[in-house]
């Protein structure tokens, strides 16, 4: 299926022109729209920064050719304007949406969310999406007059829906959040800007939520080949790149094993795409939307892997999770980093006074400490964290 490089903006995509603005209002930029620079001040943020030195599956040191939280980032911008671009949507606010998907990520990837949820549960747990929100609400202070980066309207539902609605009209939590609620961060922030939690997002943000999912799925099939935790052989079993497979074997029979490693991952980050595509145009004539407001009333997504896409998706997803996530190698290093974790927020909880001067400051109940010092952790990169259990508490894993 050849898809246009370009197509004609399209009347369900979201308008820079007609952004519902910022909760603090600035003068427009005479050279950029409203969404370019929202990019612009997530790139120049401290926070995307450190994403250069947080874990996406394995820690810094372990080699310089694994994805980071930053390269995994890049990738997923790629592949969102890419969607965006064959889609006739605005690729400004897909790409912001991109950047800015991952800045709530602690270090030590998932297993540093998981040791930090523990540690505040009492306070309403950790959840990246909402640690995002009020890194760029909150916790960059960088400008004269205001706190945060002073986002659009659009891009902070994105960053806080691009997964789909948190709740139902009535205000009553769903999907993941059912049990454990709505986290309190995005609760409080959308009593004073409205984010419209019952809704869908914006097309533009869906499209940063599927291009994260295909990222995934091809990178790390990657990075788990470079790493040695399966066979390029292991993977013929599995829907479309099992086919893809036989498909490169049949061209390029003498290939060797390095190119023919990338030339798989390269033909399913295509196909992905392609398939997104053709899924997602479908969707939308059915629906016929005429804004963006109608992509958001919609009762289901309109980006979208087609079913059989999505049966494949699953199967990689299946596929990794035993042989790389939960490799014995992989969870040997990640044990390790959530006991640093989890001692780094046992020691700054019994000994404030060691925090740095801007993060100690007005610890008046233990919510607004054990918050703040989630704060402090959370954006630590995994060499800092490191460098601070060493510092305070000692005995540090050597994570390798």
């Amino acid at each position: 299926m050849a898809i246009a490089t370009s197509v004609p903006r399209a009347v369900f995509a979201v308008d820079p022109v007609l952004s519902r603005g910022r909760r603090f209002a600035e003068p427009a930029s005479p050279s950029r729209n409203d969404f370019r620079r929202d990019c612009d001040r997530i790139i120049h943020s401290a926070a995307f920064r450190r994403l250069a030195h947080k874990t996406q599956v394995f820690v810094y040191h372990e080699g310089d050719h694994y994805r980071t939280r930053l390269t995994h980032t890049l990738e997923v911008v790629q592949i969102a304007r890419s969607l965006s671009r064959a889609l006739g949507l605005d690729e400004d606010l897909s790409e912001a949406l991109a950047l800015a998907h991952d800045l709530g990520h602690s270090p030590f990837g998932h297993a540093g969310e998981r040791a930090l949820d523990s540690c505040v549960q009492e306070f309403g747990g950790f959840d990246h999406n909402a640690q995002a929100l009020r890194i760029v609400t909150r916790l960059e202070r960088r400008y004269a007059d205001f706190d945060g980066l002073n986002l659009t309207w659009e891009t902070l539902e994105g960053l806080v829906k691009h997964n789909g609605p948190l709740t139902d009209r009535t205000g009553k939590p769903i999907g993941r959040y059912t049990e454990g609620g709505v986290p309190g961060p995005i609760v409080s922030y959308s009593r004073a800007h409205d984010l419209q939690l019952w809704a869908h997002a914006s097309a533009e943000a869906q499209v940063a939520a599927v291009a994260d999912d295909v990222a995934y799925d091809a990178h790390d099939i990657d990075d788990g080949l470079r790493a040695d935790l399966f066979a390029l052989d292991d993977l013929r079993g599995l829907p479309l790149v099992g086919d893809i497979l036989v498909e490169i074997e049949r061209k390029y029979p003498d290939l060797e094993l390095s190119r023919r490693a990338h030339e798989t991952v390269r033909r399913v980050i295509t196909r992905m795409i392609e398939d997104v595509t053709a899924e997602s145009l479908r969707r939308l004539a059915m629906l016929a939307p005429h804004s963006s407001t109608d992509v958001r009333v919609a009762k289901a997504p309109v980006i979208a892997f087609s079913p059989a896409m999505q049966a494949a998706d699953a199967a990689i997803k299946g596929f990794l999770y035993p042989r790389m996530y939960r490799h014995e190698r992989v969870m040997t290093v990640m044990s390790d980093a959530e006991r640093i974790v989890r001692d780094l927020y046992a020691h700054f909880t019994t000994q404030p006074d060691t925090l740095p001067d801007d993060w100690g400051e007005d610890l008046t109940d233990s919510a607004t400490r054990g918050r703040r010092i989630v704060d402090y952790i959370a954006g630590m990169t995994d060499r800092y964290a490191l460098t601070e259990h060493a510092r305070w508490i000692g005995n540090t894993p050597d994570l390798c």
